[in-house]
Parts: structure tokens; sequence; C-alpha cells
């Protein structure tokens, strides 16, 4: 398990990127698209997504640092791995659809990158293991072996 745990470290990492850029794409889209002649970023529901999107980005950016933390200093790192993976990818399949919603119809065009950012998470979801697969193993590690 030692050799796909840092798989799943760097498989977490990726989603993380696929996260931050599809954010930092939307933030700039939404401060210069105006609607009721203000910018979308005005709006004030558009702002709690963005916070709830950079907050968990954050999170997963932290326990990412810390698998990897555990990995370098060659400590048992299992499930730290499985949580950053299940939890980055998440979080880059949240955000990149919360990105592609606020795009608009833009958001499902291929001139606009978060479409391709949505599919691109996805993925991440799916290989090194599922998803679900990661849960299966946090949890038999929270438990302990039966």
């Amino acid at each position: 398990m030692g050799l796909l745990a840092g798989g799943r470290i760097t498989i977490g990492a990726q989603g993380l990127g696929i996260a931050e850029g599809a954010l930092e794409y939307t933030t700039n889209y939404i401060k210069e698209r105006q609607q009721f002649a203000k910018p979308l970023a005005a709006n004030q529901g558009v702002q709690f997504m963005i916070a709830d999107m950079a907050t968990k980005i954050d999170a997963a950016k932290m326990l990412i640092y810390r698998a990897a933390w555990l990995k370098d200093h060659q400590k048992p790192h299992n499930k730290e791995a499985s949580m950053a993976k299940l939890f980055a990818t998440d979080v880059a399949m949240e955000v990149t659809t919360n990105c592609v919603q606020l795009l608009g119809g833009y958001g499902y065009c291929s001139q606009y990158p978060v479409e391709r950012m949505m599919r691109d998470a996805k993925i991440t979801q799916i290989y090194e293991g599922s998803n679900q697969i990661q849960r299966m193993i946090i949890g038999r590690e929270v438990i302990g072996r039966f």
C-alpha cells in the first residue's frame, strides 16, 4: 500500500491544482462579467460560493501537505494519503462544477477552460483507487482491522 499511498498524495495534488486553476479563472471572469449593471462578483450569493470554494481548497491543501510530510518523514501515512486524495478530488469536482455554473452558458463551451477542468477533475476521483475505495481504506484504518 505504500507505493499507492504516495500516488494518492500526487493525485490529490493534481485535484488541488485543477481546483485552484478553476477558481482563479472564474474569479477573474466574475470581476469582469456585468449583470444588472454590476460585476457578477458584487453579488452576495456569488461571494458566498467563492468563499466556500476557497476555504475547501485551503483545507485540501493542508491534508495534502500533512500526508506528504508524513511520507517524507517515513511515518505511517496510508490513511492520510487516502484522506488527501478523497477530499482534494471531491473538492476539485465541486469547485469546477460551481465554476461552470458561474460562467453560465460559457461554462459548457470548449473555448473556456473550466469545461475541460471539470472533466479533468472527474477522472481524479476514479484513478489510483476510486473515492469509494478511499473511504473503505480510511474507515478500516480508523476502526482498525477486523
